[in-house]
């Protein structure tokens, strides 16, 4: 893995998965290295159904979240944001939104981050991660 030379952007992801699913780093991990080969989880962070932050990749190491920023960005990822067909549906617990705005708070100040955006917005592909990021940092005087 490589170190990153400057971190200015968040992205937030989801898992893609439904309500009742309730997976952390380690099942994410074994995706991402055993199924698609990468050197570890994509994502910095992942945040459990019940709040709960995990600390995934090196904070400091490049990511594997969003091609078009990995080398600048820390990736952040919802449990959650697919219903049981796997269709995009915004299904977050309360609690783990205010996890998003602690941890978004904290990096912005380590990191001086002013940019801060949902997959979909690099990724028109993407609806991840199943809500209107811009809208929601707003509404949570996160910007």
């Amino acid at each position: 893995m490589i170190e990153r030379d400057s971190t200015d952007t968040i992205v937030i992801h989801c898992s893609a998965t439904p309500s009742n699913m309730d997976i952390g780093v380690d099942k994410i991990r074994k995706w991402h290295v055993d199924d698609n080969g990468w050197d570890d989880i994509g994502y910095h962070y992942v945040i459990r159904r019940d709040g709960t932050l995990e600390i995934g990749r090196d904070e400091a190491m490049v990511g594997s979240h969003a091609r078009a920023v990995n080398g600048t960005s820390i990736g952040v990822c919802l449990i959650g944001g697919s219903d049981s067909n796997g269709k995009w549906e915004e299904n977050f617990a309360p609690i783990q939104f205010e996890t998003l705005k602690s941890i978004i708070l904290k990096l912005k100040d380590k990191y001086d981050i002013e940019k801060i955006i949902g997959h979909y917005q690099i990724d028109d592909r993407k609806k991840c991660p199943s809500f209107d990021v811009p809208k929601w940092l707003e509404k949570n005087d996160v910007v």
